[in-house]
């Protein structure tokens, strides 16, 4: 081991469907914000206060396809994975950054088409979804860093 760590562990709410792209050769990237709270009372006030933070999450191939057959906004998700950042420049010239967390396991903690199955609204093909997955997350991909998104 080279002496650092590069490792996330979230467990939040879907603020969006999961936005797929697909790429020539089959590949595929998944993206959706995660919401995580923390919740503290203002000890001047009494008020309880909920702060939102937004992450940016990337699933590749195999599981953002397993993410956006089984979950929707607002499910709750257990992720793990690491922090990527990245810049690119627009049309018009401006240099745009963002940080994300790539996934590399996560395990879905509830979705709104399993509740719709226990209600008998909702059979999907090859039944349960899975309850979590590991894949392995190449460190770079050739060509998606130019993304805009």
């Amino acid at each position: 081991m080279n002496g650092t760590l590069n490792k996330v562990i979230l467990i939040g709410h879907l603020g969006d469907d999961v936005k797929m792209h697909y790429f020539e050769g089959g590949n595929c990237i998944g993206r959706f914000p995660l919401a995580t709270n923390e919740v503290y009372i203002n000890k001047t006030t009494g008020e309880k206060i909920t702060s939102t933070e937004w992450h940016n999450l990337v699933v590749r191939n195999k599981a953002a396809e397993i993410c956006e057959k089984y979950l929707t906004k607002g499910d709750k998700i257990y992720v793990e994975g690491r922090i990527k950042s990245r810049q690119w420049q627009t049309e018009e010239g401006t240099t745009k950054y963002t940080t994300e967390i790539q996934v590399t396991e996560f395990t879905f903690l509830n979705t709104k088409k399993e509740f719709e199955q226990k209600q008998g609204g909702f059979n999907p093909q090859g039944g349960e979804p899975p309850r979590s997955a590991s894949f392995d997350v190449p460190p770079t991909t050739t060509g998606e860093e130019d993304l805009p998104f």
